[in-house]
């Protein structure tokens, strides 16, 4: 049963804001002002100009390749199945790891509104995940609409926060000035982990790619989608981060875990506090919601191809999604929402989304055609794309770098396991003849090495011509 085409560019810009604004900006100001004190709004701007740079060789992918699964669909497409499941893998892994950090951070905020005890807390969380699950299972255009209402709703009080915030440094310049005085407290020592902090903040733009098979006219409609969100969220993020560095003191940033009711309460009182506490709430669900639907259609995606267990491809009879996948997404990130920290996650998962993202970019160098004109800079972006990522791979945590490897050669037996099984299912006829075997192998092997053969020469070739321009 196919997946019903119902995102229109207004879902699908919303899915993308929804995708990216969430728990992020209610905690990573926190954890980067202990990390760098008020020079962090710095690498909120760095972090935002390499998130867009890579949000434009997503957008550019999707145009030649408008296929349901995003990263591990562009990637199949330029190599083959092997380097695409290695994408889609290390994709699902952070997208799952992602999850359970939006329940932790909902309820962080719902203890500023209502006390919890341990068992509370527990239940929140599955009440959260379960609910937000539910939305997706009962429909893609439900869940889009869900989405829509609470991207609007999470925006409101930031903008309300903005331009509180403007107003007061207009009444109150010297506050502004303290704050931000000493620029630079605690040195450069700790960029790396901060830039990796923030950058997971603007992560989410990849989940616009991801239902393509359910957008109306995917090939137009994505990168419009991802390029719209892209500017609303950098505009919210750097004036919101602005007023709070300059509306508290780093050091009392460091020792909260909702900054932004903290931030609230100084510019608004105790309306504001419990605005922004709300907001919170509705943002972190916005953001896990949009979450839950982009990662259900990678593993869909994934599973369809023969390269994730069969169960992955179930769609509901009536309400056409991946049911199955929503479900068991749902459960893991339950469980690990019990378990884990929100710093380690984050870290984590972005090791993974470097992963997949340069793969991605390393792709756009093979799907780009040299005639299209209305792609500009579809030639020098992926190759700062990559270098984006593996500076990103360089500044995670030893444990990151390890246990990430770990996690992606482990995705290589699943690859040998279920391929051949579904190959051989479906294609039996095939395999009946050794000619047939052997022709197949010999076709495989070149797919797997050719395009990456021909990715190399490319960048000999592109490497001798700037040496003989200059």
């Amino acid at each position: 049963m196919p997946l019903k085409k119902e995102l229109t560019l207004f879902d699908l810009t919303n899915i993308v804001i929804g995708s990216i604004v969430g728990a992020d900006i209610y905690i990573a100001s926190a954890l980067t002002g202990g990390l760098l004190g008020p020079f962090a709004i710095f690498v909120w701007v760095i972090a935002g100009a390499m998130a867009a740079c890579l949000a434009l060789v997503f957008a550019y992918c999707s145009y030649y390749i408008p296929r349901v699964g995003g990263p591990f669909a562009f990637v199949s497409a330029a190599f083959d199945d092997f380097f695409g499941f290695l994408t889609g893998w290390s994709l699902w892994i952070a997208e799952m790891l992602a999850l359970p950090v939006f329940a932790i951070a909902f309820v962080q905020y719902l203890h500023f509104l209502v006390p919890l005890g341990m068992m509370e807390e527990i239940a929140v969380k599955g009440l959260f995940l379960f609910t937000l699950t539910a939305v997706n299972i009962r429909g893609v255009k439900a869940a889009g609409r869900v989405n829509d209402i609470l991207t609007i709703i999470k925006l409101s009080p930031l903008l309300i926060l903005i331009i509180a915030g403007f107003v007061f440094f207009l009444r109150e310049p010297g506050v502004v000035v303290q704050n931000y005085t000493p620029l630079l407290p605690l040195g450069l020592d700790n960029f790396g982990a901060a830039l990796v902090l923030i950058f997971w903040a603007y992560v989410g733009f990849e989940l616009g790619t991801l239902p393509a098979a359910e957008v109306r006219d995917p090939r137009k409609t994505i990168p419009k989608a991802i390029l719209l969100g892209m500017t609303v969220v950098t505009i919210f993020y750097l004036s919101t981060n602005f007023i709070v560095y300059g509306a508290i003191n780093w050091m009392d940033l460091e020792q909260s875990s909702t900054p932004l009711v903290l931030v609230g309460s100084v510019l608004l009182g105790t309306a504001g506090a419990v605005m922004m506490g709300i907001g919170a709430l509705v943002s972190v669900s916005g953001s896990d919601e949009s979450g839950i639907l982009g990662t259900a259609r990678l593993s869909y995606a994934m599973a369809i191809d023969g390269l994730f267990p069969r169960i992955f491809t179930r769609v509901h009879p009536r309400f056409g999604t991946p049911s199955n996948a929503l479900a068991i997404q749902g459960f893991f990130a339950f469980v690990l929402s019990l378990f884990s920290g929100i710093r380690e996650l984050i870290s984590f998962s972005v090791f993974n989304l470097a992963f997949a993202f340069l793969l991605t970019c390393l792709a756009l160098l093979v799907l780009r055609k040299e005639g299209e004109r209305r792609l500009p800079g579809q030639h020098i972006l992926p190759i700062i794309g990559a270098l984006i990522c593996v500076y990103l791979l360089i500044s995670t945590s030893v444990f990151d770098k390890i246990a990430g490897t770990m996690l992606v050669l482990a995705g290589i037996p699943l690859y040998v396991f279920f391929s051949p099984k579904v190959e051989i299912g479906t294609m039996k006829e095939f395999f009946f003849s050794e000619e047939a075997v052997f022709s197949r192998r010999l076709q495989r092997e070149e797919r797997f090495l050719a395009n990456f053969i021909r990715l190399l020469y490319r960048a000999y070739i592109w490497l001798r011509g700037r040496r003989s321009s200059q």
